[in-house]
C-alpha cells in the first residue's frame, strides 16, 4: 500500500477506537506509519481524511452484509435481517454507527466534512436499497436513491440516534419489522 491507502486504513482504526473529535493527525500518522505532511498532500486536511475513512467504513459494512443475506429481496425477512445486522453492530463498543451519531452532532462545526458526507448520502441510500431490494447498486436509479434510499437513510439515522440516546429502549430489528408490517397493513386496509 502507498501512503494514501495507509492513511485511510490508519484513520479508520482511529475512528473506531477514539471517534472523530478525539482523533488527532498525530494519532493517524502513528497508526498508519506515515508522516504529517502526507495527510495534507493526499487528503487536504485531517477532517477530510476522517470523513473519507468514515465513508469507507460504511461502504465496507454494507458489502460484508450483502454477502450474508438470505431473505428474499424486498421481503420482510430481508428487512429484518438487514436491520438485525445494524442493531448488532450498534451493540459493539467500537461501532461505526455510534460514530455516525458523533459526526451528525458535529456537522455544524465541520462544514467541509458536512459537504463531503452530504454528497455520500445518496450513495448510502443507494446502498441500502441494494441490500434490502437485492438490486445491484449500479442499477438503482437516482430517483429511487432519492426516495426509497432517503427513506432508509432516515430510518437508519433515527435508529442510530435512539441507540445512542437510550439503548435499553431502542427498537430491535423485530420491532422495526413489525412496525413496517403494520404500516403496510394499514395502507392495504385504506385502499
Amino acid at each position: 500500500m502507498g501512503h494514501r491507502e495507509d492513511l485511510l486504513e490508519g484513520a479508520k482504526r482511529c475512528l473506531l477506537e477514539k471517534g472523530f473529535a478525539r482523533t488527532t493527525a498525530r494519532d493517524i500518522v502513528k497508526e498508519s506509519g506515515t508522516n504529517l505532511a502526507s495527510i495534507g498532500y493526499h487528503y487536504g486536511s485531517k477532517d477530510a481524511l476522517l470523513a473519507q475513512a468514515y465513508v469507507s467504513l460504511v461502504d465496507g459494512a454494507s458489502f460484508e452484509w450483502g454477502d450474508r443475506l438470505e431473505g428474499a429481496p424486498g421481503s420482510l425477512e430481508r428487512f429484518q435481517e438487514v436491520w438485525s445486522n445494524v442493531v448488532a453492530s450498534l451493540r459493539e463498543p467500537a461501532s461505526m454507527w455510534r460514530l455516525s451519531a458523533e459526526i451528525m452532532a458535529m456537522s455544524g462545526q465541520l462544514p467541509e466534512v458536512r459537504d463531503q458526507l452530504s454528497q455520500a448520502q445518496r450513495e448510502g441510500g443507494r446502498g441500502l436499497v441494494s441490500l434490502l431490494m437485492g438490486a445491484p447498486e449500479e442499477e438503482v436509479s437516482d430517483e429511487t436513491a432519492d426516495t426509497l434510499g432517503a427513506f432508509y437513510m432516515i430510518l437508519m439515522s433515527g435508529l442510530i440516534m435512539q441507540w445512542t440516546f437510550d439503548p435499553k429502549t431502542a427498537p430491535d430489528a423485530g420491532q422495526l419489522t413489525e412496525g413496517l408490517r403494520q404500516v403496510v397493513e394499514g395502507v392495504r386496509k385504506s385502499q
